[in-house]
């Protein structure tokens, strides 16, 4: 039987599928953007589809931590419009 891939939420800091959580990934230019395929090269981070760890980890600073850098308002807000669909 194949191993499924597993990641960390940065939200709630639980350990879920791949499949089952929202990739968030920094390219190497810098540019922040929500990642549906999963496939987009770059540093990524994992979120839960739910709005407590959106807010738990914007709360915390945990997203600007994870890529060293300031995230704009708007990616907050593409993955608060992702969430509620």
């Amino acid at each position: 039987m194949k191993k499924l891939p597993s990641r960390t939420c940065i939200g709630c800091n639980t350990q879920k599928l791949k499949k089952e959580l929202i990739r968030v990934v920094k390219s190497k230019e810098g540019k922040i953007q929500i990642d549906k395929t999963g496939k987009l090269s770059g540093r990524g981070a994992y979120l839960c589809n739910n709005k407590e760890c959106l807010e738990k980890a914007i709360n915390s600073k945990r997203l600007e931590r994870c890529f060293e850098m300031k995230i704009n308002e708007e990616i907050y807000q593409g993955l608060k419009n992702t969430i509620e669909k």
